[in-house]
This record gives structure tokens, sequence and C-alpha cells, in this order.
């Protein structure tokens, strides 16, 4: 196989990353924080309406496997929410609150955010010899900072993230993007994730070989999502790659 470039998942297969949405501490900050804004809300509230409006998203999505865009959710609680006070807020400061308000909720919510054992120095040699993207089921308003948080964004371009596009793996839309930007073949390129459906199943759809990295979980095999090879340490990839080179 000619292999020319990599494209990779980001949670879970880049980021090992713990988070609780549902967490509330998140929401009473969020809360408290409103309150400044002259919108009085209690935690619960806050809590519901953000899934409330998370969910219509979804549901007047006419995609296939739609996602949904968390800045977008916090402008439309801003805007059901606010008051005569809140709409009369600088302009430049009404603008940037629904990014304020996903980043605060990100950050509150998450537990844990690392790399993988190894992982540095395997992507410094992988760099050398590929040209390298992601694509990742996310929102800009996390992945982004995320990657910058643990060093990885020099080493990604493109960075594809769902929540920019209203729809999110399987959909090959995703994978092409990114073998666009990489400016090479679905079968010159290998999908490295750690989702049975989403990354596998994904990419294979387009003819991209595939690498399932499973650290801590088992592998299944559902129909269609046949990974060409199974890892369990990020530092596998390597042989994993050689072995799919030979073939």
């Amino acid at each position: 196989m000619d292999i020319r470039a990599l494209v990779f998942d980001v949670n879970s297969t880049l980021i090992d990353i713990e988070t609780d949405e549902h967490m509330e501490q998140v929401y009473r900050a969020i809360a408290h924080f409103l309150s400044y804004q002259d919108i009085a809300l209690h935690r619960s509230e806050v809590h519901d309406l953000f899934f409330q409006v998370m969910k219509e998203q979804f549901e007047t999505s006419r995609e296939t496997y739609p996602e949904f865009d968390a800045v977008a959710v916090w402008r439309t609680v801003l805007e059901r929410k606010g008051s005569d006070y809140t709409r009369s807020l600088p302009s430049e400061k009404l603008q940037q609150l629904p990014l304020f308000l996903a980043e605060l909720q990100r950050g509150i919510s998450r537990k844990r955010l690392c790399l993988f054992p190894q992982e540095l120095e395997v992507l410094d040699q992988l760099k050398e010899c590929f040209a390298m993207a992601v694509v990742s089921d996310a929102q800009s308003a996390y992945a982004l900072p995320e990657l910058r948080a643990v060093g990885l964004h020099r080493y990604f371009d493109p960075i594809i993230v769902s929540g920019d596009y209203g729809y999110r793996k399987p959909d090959v839309r995703l994978f092409e993007k990114a073998l666009d930007g990489l400016q090479v073949r679905s079968d010159q390129a290998i999908f490295i994730g750690n989702d049975r459906y989403r990354d596998i199943f994904g990419a294979r759809q387009l003819g991209m070989k595939t690498i399932l990295f499973a650290p801590n979980q088992g592998i299944g095999q559902p129909n269609g999502a046949e990974p060409d090879y199974v890892i369990h340490q990020f530092a596998e990839i390597l042989q994993a790659l050689d072995f799919l080179a030979a073939r």
C-alpha cells in the first residue's frame, strides 16, 4: 500500500479525555455568571434549557447523522432569557458570550485531559513521513483549545470538526474534506480511530484502510466495521503502518 497520509479521530484516540456534561457544578457556575448579565436562572434551569435547545437542533436537522452547535445553543439561550439589560450590553461582549459559555461549560465539565504514553515521540516520527489530518465529532470551541493544550495542534492540517458542519461521522463528507485538504486519494490514506461505527465504518465507506485504537475497551465485531489492524497502545501505530504498507 502506498501510504501518504494519516487521518486521526481525537477524543480517546489522540487525547485521553473524560468529561461530565451533566455535572452540577457546571450549571451552578454558569447560572452565577448569567446573573451578572441580568439573567436569573437556577442551575437546573440552565442545564435543562441547554439540553432542550440541543434537542431542538437535532430534531430540526435534515442530516442523516446530525451534529449540534454548542455556541449556537448558548446563543439561543441568551436570546430567549436575556433581559433588556442583557440586550443593552456592548455588542462585542454579546457576540463573545455564546463562545465564552461553551468554553466555560466544557472547561468545568472536564475531569481529565492528557496524552497517551509515547504519543509525542510517535507523532514526531510520523510527521517526518506522512501528512496528517484530524476528523473529530466535536465542537471547535472544545476541540481546538484542547488540541493546543496538549501540544497537538501543530501536527495536523486540516482539522475537521463536525460541529462546524452540522453532521457527524460516519458521514463520508467529513472524511472527504480531510482527504481534499491533504490532497490524497482515499486509497493513500489510513484512518485511526476508537469507534467501530463512526470511525472504522465511516472511513471504510470511502475505501480507506483503518486502524482501530482500543486502549481500554473490547473489540467486538459488528457487521461492516472490521478494521484492517487493531492496536491497544499508541506506539503500536508504527507496526500497524509497517503491516499495512507491506500489503
